[in-house]
């Protein structure tokens, strides 16, 4: 049987550029595709750390002028990625956060930076880059929204389509006189296009024009057709119900295994579960928290947003202070959330350490020297942090919401008689139920031998992407085996 092509288009990619979840799905993804007869070519835009990183790089395609400028695709190899670089320095060559500038804003020309991306894309489903055009595009979120759009509208025989949503609430809005400069005629601004309350929905596109439509848990699929988690976009999507499916994520297992970590004090794994009291000493050590190998740590790797509830978890640290627990952050984002952890630490030396800021290695540690991660998150389209926690024996304690429901089993008496659970879930996504939720995590921390069973449970979950790989696969061949485009 033929490989099956498909070009993944994607605003950034792990290892290349990393903002969040997006990239290591987009990094992780087309290697685990592979088992199962599907050749992916990933595009994504030719920042300065992604061009550095290109081996070999061969001119594939050029544009006279791409959205502003004249642009070059490059073809290359990186990270075990098969890629297709958008070299165009007048809309990527910029330092830093891949979407906002050095005053913390979006870079004004947002719109145009990623409906060149879209462009690109549209130039090789039809065919301008030597070999065969993608069997599929599968689009990742609002920044390849117009990806579907640009080929409906173009009309013609094009390959299928599939937009995954990994989070709702970034929907790409911009103003409606932008029309012609992204390459969209003047039909598309309609109800059933790219037109959102007077605007351009970027995200909206996609949901609208693409073939089939993926998020990444089924609970979040069914949470994005209620007004209360649709973002405005519940209607659409009941509408659409019928081709959307829910497909959790996975991690990569070969960067989050602990027993071959190099980020580690100390490697191990289930059978070796003592060794991993010596991260929770390095840990201590390393973010100043007291060296007390009986307290029980929690910890957070996050960004510092109302989404993942990071002010109820700010508001709940004097409980878990008073029950005797430490606790570790690592993470940024609102300025406000990142001062007030910053004052938390120094009131409470030794108790709460927390590093502003995202730091790879310490992220691995976190994973590795916490007894108990907090995800309290008010909406999650997924999760990946809980994730890397069950393999790392982290307990997560999480809230019944999206990814985090699908992904962890509640630790209540009856999940314990049976063997079952995993982790600690809590709802509603409030300061005192989560402080119940700490309350419940201490208490089983109290039982060495029931938290030592939890772990070991945790520990044997599969969390990688053998099977979501699978379930992308069978989207693939029923869509490419379907009606013709």
């Amino acid at each position: 049987m033929d490989k099956l092509r498909v070009l993944s288009v994607t605003s950034e990619v792990y290892p290349l550029v990393k903002t969040g979840g997006l990239a290591d799905v987009a990094g992780a993804l087309p290697a685990a595709l592979a088992p199962e007869g599907i050749a992916t070519r990933t595009l994504v835009p030719g920042y300065p750390g992604v061009l550095a990183a290109l081996r070999q790089a061969e001119v594939v395609h050029t544009f006279a002028d791409l959205c502003g400028g004249p642009a070059r695709l490059l073809a290359a190899q990186a990270a075990e990625l098969d890629l297709l670089v958008v070299d165009a320095p007048h809309l990527y060559a910029r330092p830093g956060n891949p979407y906002v500038g050095p005053d913390g804003r979006d870079w004004p020309d947002n719109a145009l930076r990623f409906a060149a991306l879209a462009q690109c894309a549209a130039a090789v489903a039809g065919g301008s880059v030597a070999g065969a055009p993608p069997d599929i595009v599968h689009a990742h979120d609002w920044q390849t929204g117009l990806v579907p759009a640009l080929l409906h509208y173009r009309g013609g025989p094009r390959p299928r389509t599939v937009m995954t949503v990994h989070n709702l609430s970034f929907q790409g809005l911009f103003p409606r006189t932008l029309l012609a400069a992204i390459g969209l005629p003047p039909p598309a601004f309609a109800l059933d296009g790219v037109e959102f309350h007077g605007a351009i929905s970027y995200l909206k596109a996609g949901l609208a024009l693409a073939d089939r439509l993926t998020t990444v848990s089924p609970t979040y699929a069914g949470e994005i057709r209620t007004p209360e988690a649709g973002m405005g976009m519940d209607g659409l999507l009941r509408q659409r119900a019928g081709v959307l499916t829910g497909i959790l994520n996975g991690i990569d297992e070969a960067v989050w295994d602990p027993a071959t970590d190099e980020y580690l004090a100390a490697r191990y794994d289930r059978k070796r579960l003592a060794r991993r009291a010596a991260n929770k000493a390095e840990l201590q050590t390393r973010l100043g928290l007291a060296a007390e190998p009986l307290a029980p740590v929690f910890g957070v790797v996050s960004r510092l947003t109302g989404q993942k509830g990071m002010d109820l978890l700010h508001d709940a640290l004097p409980a878990l202070t008073a029950a005797g627990a430490q606790f570790a952050l690592v993470g940024s984002g609102d300025r406000l959330l990142e001062e007030k952890f910053i004052v938390a630490s120094h009131r409470n030396p030794g108790r709460i350490a927390a590093h502003i800021g995202y730091d790879e290695a310490l992220a691995h540690l976190i994973q590795a020297g916490v007894d108990a991660l907090l995800v309290p998150s008010r909406f999650e389209p997924c999760g990946l942090t809980q994730l890397c926690a069950l393999r790392y024996g982290a307990i997560p304690v999480v809230a019944r919401v999206g990814g985090l429901a699908d992904t962890i089993i509640d630790a209540n008496d009856a999940a314990l008689a049976a063997g079952v659970g995993t982790g600690l879930q809590f709802a509603p996504v409030t300061r005192s139920a989560l402080e119940m939720a700490i309350e419940r995590t201490l208490a089983l921390w109290r039982d060495p031998a029931a938290w030592r069973r939890l772990q070991l449970r945790a520990m044997a979950c599969d969390v990688g992407w053998t099977r979501p790989a699978r379930r992308y696969a069978t989207l693939y061949r029923d869509l490419v085996a379907g009606a013709p485009s």
